[in-house]
């Protein structure tokens, strides 16, 4: 009798959810597209102690502060 009630009541409650989620008016309607990502390319990947901008051959051979054997 309980094993009746238990299978009863469990199923009970999920066709109740159910039937709650298929009322919902959102369910009938797609979001906004989201928006178009942009192009790569842009900026690249940035490096923790890199130069911002292209080193001269005089800036290249120079030791930065800091490194091994400066």
């Amino acid at each position: 009798m309980v094993d009746i009630f238990a299978l009863a009541l469990s199923h009970g409650l999920i066709a109740l959810a159910v039937w709650r989620l298929l009322q919902r008016p959102d369910l009938d309607r797609e979001g906004e597209p989201p928006a178009p990502r942009r192009a790569p390319g842009g900026q690249g990947m940035r490096v923790p102690g890199a130069a911002t901008e292209p080193q001269s051959e005089e800036d290249a051979r120079a030791p930065r502060p800091g490194a091994p054997g400066a």
